[in-house]
């Protein structure tokens, strides 16, 4: 059966704070027989380089180290990852570069990094901004999380996106045999709110079961705020995996992971799977009818 994503794209530095994501996407690639590509960012400058060489030099051999070491975790696994180590001056935006050069259409990283000034943050500051300008759909991961074997819990809010995460939700589950709970949190009591909450619900719980025939699809609305809601529900149904959506369609949610998404993301124990709108998901055969 299809993946919904063919071409993922693994970004760590390979410390103990992306253990997670590492052995989650080598687990991924090798369960659903994707081709595997990572990227190390190596912070560094044409100043720096010249003015301390040695200290580059030493930067360059650690990041060749990494490298093969990640190979070597590849190749226990049975499979031959394509590694890549890419320098500027900021790690992010050498993430984000890679992943446009080569066509990913899934980005696997870690939740946080190192602890230190930002350690109260529920995201890491530089996942933030690669989360937020991604060209693909993101899969943040935490340090403990491992492949989902239990449930996919797919949020959706009646947006455009809903269809996204609903097709990518879908898509998971039926490669991986996981139930999937299709969930809708309702803000407020007005009716005409409530009815296109269900609404949304039934349609793409339709779409889900026709395109994956056999998949067991449960879907609900529950009332509350979103992110209180979206972990409760993951807890209770036993989901190790959350879909929801990422739409990026102005500056400001470009720039900003979103209230809700850091907040799922940070407290969850599970991975959580950021799906672009407008991404290849929504570029398909089928998709005028959805």
């Amino acid at each position: 059966m299809s993946h919904p994503f063919m071409r993922p794209l693994l970004a760590t530095e390979h410390t103990e704070y992306d253990e997670g994501a590492e052995r989650l996407a080598i687990a991924l690639a090798g369960r659903c027989g994707l081709d595997l590509r990572v990227v190390i960012p190596v912070v560094s400058n044409p100043e720096y380089e010249t003015i301390a060489p040695l200290l580059a030099a030493q930067i360059e051999h650690e990041a060749a180290i990494k490298l093969r070491a990640i190979r070597a975790r590849g190749e226990e696994a049975g499979l031959t990852l394509e590694t890549v180590a890419r320098r500027g001056e900021e790690p992010w935006r050498e993430i984000v570069a890679e992943a446009q050069l080569c066509g990913a259409d899934l980005l696997i990283t870690r939740r946080r990094g190192r602890r230190g000034v930002l350690a109260n943050l529920l995201v890491g500051e530089m996942v933030s901004k690669v989360a937020a300008h991604a060209p693909c759909s993101v899969l943040m991961v935490p340090r403990t999380a491992r492949l989902w074997s239990k449930r996919v819990l797919a949020a959706v809010d009646g947006s455009a996106v809903s269809a996204s995460v609903g097709r990518a939700a879908a898509g998971i589950a039926a490669a991986c045999g996981v139930p999937v709970s299709l969930l809708a949190v309702l803000s407020d009591e007005r009716d005409d709110e409530r009815a296109r909450l269900q609404a949304t619900l039934d349609q793409v719980r339709a779409w889900m079961v026709r395109d994956h025939p056999g998949l067991e699809v449960n879907a609900e609305w529950l009332m509350g705020r979103a992110h209180e809601v979206i972990l409760a529900q993951a807890r209770a149904s036993g989901a190790d995996l959350i879909v929801m959506g990422r739409r990026g369609e102005t500056a400001l949610e470009r720039e900003l992971l979103g209230r809700t998404a850091e907040r799922v993301t940070g407290l969850t124990e599970g991975a959580v799977l950021l799906v672009r709108y407008g991404s290849h998901i929504d570029q398909n055969p089928r998709s005028s009818v959805w």
